[in-house]
């Protein structure tokens, strides 16, 4: 998710930030979900995909925010 960002600041921030962290770890399962339905994997209905694909956007969004925010 955070491709151009060191891992080493990602994972301090997960580490010093609870909310931050919690928000993380939804996003991953929710990216594993997603991922999982789009295989075939997973057996999901395309309005429950579609509302795991909108809540995971939202995560993203709010975890780059959060990211973006703390003092360099």
């Amino acid at each position: 998710m955070f491709d151009e960002q060191p891992q080493p600041e990602i994972d301090a921030l997960i580490k010093a930030n609870p909310e931050f962290k919690q928000l993380y770890q939804h996003h991953q399962k929710l990216d594993k979900k997603v991922m999982d339905a789009e295989l075939g994997v997973l057996p999901i209905d395309d309005t429950t995909l579609a509302q795991m694909k909108r809540e995971k956007l939202a995560a993203k969004d709010r975890l780059t925010r959060m990211y973006d925010a703390q003092p360099q």
